[in-house]
């Protein structure tokens, strides 16, 4: 019985932990337990991550429609193309998310729901009845002993002036005590054996928790390797936009940058002859390579995960792009790509 106690509290502590992990929001867990009470469906609630995504794309559309800051924030600039981006893998993020809690839901909260509100309270009742059993049958005990006691003393000293002798009327109650022992008994017995049963099923409910819990693992793992996959995805596609942070600069700035002599802007870093580079005598370093990436054109040099390359940077280079030289292979690579490593 004390292994059945520690799996219902142990169950019961886990669900619960379980349900605020998938859903911190308490009045949210609430909504969705009177829907579950009520007998309908809860409403389908967007995920934060799909509710930011709306709002990056919204941004990006309202900016366009917007006069005075079309030419600024505009779906055709850099930053109204990344926020549309961003929004969109936001959105596929938010939409994993809400399939992760949907699998996590039907696969580990429901049955460890199912034990407790069902099998559990089904066993707390039994018990209660053999409780209840095993009490009748100790009060059974008791009177068929002070009957036996009873009529012990009056074999003892009979009294014969009695029409009807007192240990014959003592003898007919030990009788009748006797009786109801054994019927106490019986009903007892039967009711710790259903009990017993019940109690061996628990261990078949380990091996269903043990099963859901690896589904639940399972459904998780994939839940956080489709997110990263997003995010590679996501940095790839912001990767190829190496001077948005020049685009977005001023007018007024730019022009006067690029009529300055001897100082080099954006439009000079993009007709960089690769091949002409030369790597400085000091100030190269070693670099890890963190995820693939594909050269978008001849000037740039495309990356194997986890491959360790050679980078260093030009004077007027864009700060967000280094020259990396992988053997005789030389080209421009994305800084978000890399982890320095000396």
């Amino acid at each position: 019985m004390s292994r059945a106690d520690c799996t219902k509290n142990w169950t019961e502590k886990i669900y619960r932990q379980t349900e605020v992990l998938l859903q911190p929001n308490p009045s949210a867990r609430i909504e969705e337990f009177l829907y579950e009470k009520l007998d309908r469906k809860a409403p389908s609630r967007v995920t934060n991550a799909e509710l930011l995504g709306q709002y990056m794309q919204d941004a990006a559309k309202e900016f366009g429609h917007m006069q005075d800051a079309a030419k600024e924030f505009g779906p055709g600039t850099p930053y109204g193309r990344t926020l549309i981006e961003v929004g969109e893998y936001e959105k596929r993020l938010g939409a994993a998310e809400r399939e992760f809690l949907q699998t996590s839901a039907i696969s580990f909260l429901t049955p460890l729901r199912n034990f407790l509100e069902g099998d559990w309270k089904t066993i707390s009742k039994e018990r209660r009845l053999m409780e209840n059993l095993r009490l009748d049958l100790d009060a059974c005990k008791a009177r068929l002993k002070k009957a036996k006691v009873a009529e012990a003393k009056a074999a003892m000293a009979p009294d014969f002036q009695e029409t009807r002798p007192r240990n014959y009327v003592l003898s007919a109650s030990a009788s009748a005590a006797e009786h109801e022992l054994r019927v106490a008994q019986t009903e007892f017995d039967r009711q710790a054996e259903v009990t017993r049963l019940l109690l061996e099923g628990i261990s078949s409910t380990h091996v269903n928790h043990l099963r859901c819990l690896h589904e639940f693992v399972e459904a998780q793992a994939a839940y956080y390797k489709l997110c990263h996959h997003h995010m590679q995805e996501l940095q790839k596609e912001l990767g190829r936009f190496p001077n948005a942070f020049a685009l977005n600069s001023t007018p007024s700035v730019a022009t006067a940058g690029s009529a300055s002599e001897g100082i080099s802007s954006p439009v000079e870093t993009d007709t960089l002859k690769i091949e002409e580079v030369q790597a400085p005598a000091t100030g190269t370093r070693k670099a890890k390579v963190l995820y693939d990436y594909d050269a978008a054109d001849s000037s740039e040099l495309s990356l194997l995960a986890d491959e360790l390359i050679t980078v260093y940077t030009v004077p007027g280079m864009d700060s967000d792009w280094l020259i990396g030289e992988r053997g005789n292979q030389k080209g421009k690579v994305p800084v978000t790509y890399l982890e320095l490593l000396s």
